[in-house]
């Protein structure tokens, strides 16, 4: 098989599936992987006909990871153009009220899961001429959050790893690059958090803030693979907050007190 290949973890809803589709219809082959096998067959079944490959894992289990690159480079002929570390998970609420069971699960999954990834691509990475490791970050990993404190640190453990590796790796022919969006409308934003039985979509669009559409997350992610830029911001909201956490983080800090009411 000649044509690109993408592994896509969170292939099965959000992102991971708007991804999937817009290289399968550049003529990539896209490989769908998640924890949820009902994900992964819709979003299979939204492609042409031979374009894609179903692995239904956990992005915590190391013997997984390698199981299914294995299954993955079969069905590819040995390619791997791009790892696309999208799985996340993005519970919120007040640190204090959060159990640090769930913490752990954030960072296992939202960090971890990156980590084990690249740990088990880079054997197909460096055999695939200008291969590319693509992490998706956050808005909120340019400035800590709250209400969203495990998340941010996580993503911030992201966009670190992302700027380290691009240099550890360039000498391999690796790039490695990150999505860093706002709010995305994706099924996490149905959530509701432990201070608040609303969903955030509700308070988010009550507030003015822009909630973007999937598609756009996945143009980025197209342009962050073709491109020079190491970090690929998304949407207005994004834009402006890794201006402000460069030039005044002193705002950033007042504004988010008084949204958390702790400000006069």
């Amino acid at each position: 098989m000649t044509r690109k290949a993408i592994f896509i973890t969170g292939g099965g809803s959000g992102i991971g599936r708007a991804t999937a589709r817009h290289f399968a219809a550049q003529g990539w082959f896209v490989g769908i992987a998640d924890v949820n096998a009902q994900g992964v067959d819709e979003t299979a079944a939204l492609l042409p006909d031979g374009a894609s490959s179903r692995h239904v894992m956990d992005v915590r289990d190391r013997d997984q990871w390698r199981a299914a690159l294995a299954d993955f480079a079969a069905a590819s002929g040995g390619r791997l153009d791009v790892l696309f570390n999208n799985a996340g998970i993005g519970t919120g609420g007040q640190l204090i009220d959060m159990p640090p069971e769930e913490a752990d699960r954030l960072i296992a999954i939202n960090f971890g899961g990156v980590v084990n990834g690249i740990y088990a691509a880079l054997p197909l990475l460096r055999a695939t001429p200008g291969a590319t490791i693509l992490n998706t970050g956050s808005a909120s990993g340019f400035y800590g959050v709250g209400g969203l404190a495990i998340y941010s640190a996580t993503k911030f453990a992201v966009r670190g790893l992302t700027e380290a590796l691009d240099i550890e790796f360039a000498k391999h022919g690796i790039k490695v690059r990150s999505l860093m969006p706002g709010f995305i409308d994706t099924p996490l934003l149905d959530q509701v958090s432990a201070d608040s039985n609303e969903p955030a979509r509700n308070r988010l669009s009550a507030n003015g803030y822009e909630i973007v559409p999937v598609e756009r997350v996945a143009e980025a992610a197209w342009d962050a693979v073709h491109g020079d830029r190491v970090h690929v911001t998304v949407g207005k909201m994004a834009k402006r907050l890794a201006r402000l956490a460069r030039w005044f983080p002193g705002l950033i800090v007042k504004q988010s007190k008084k949204v958390d009411g702790l400000g006069e």
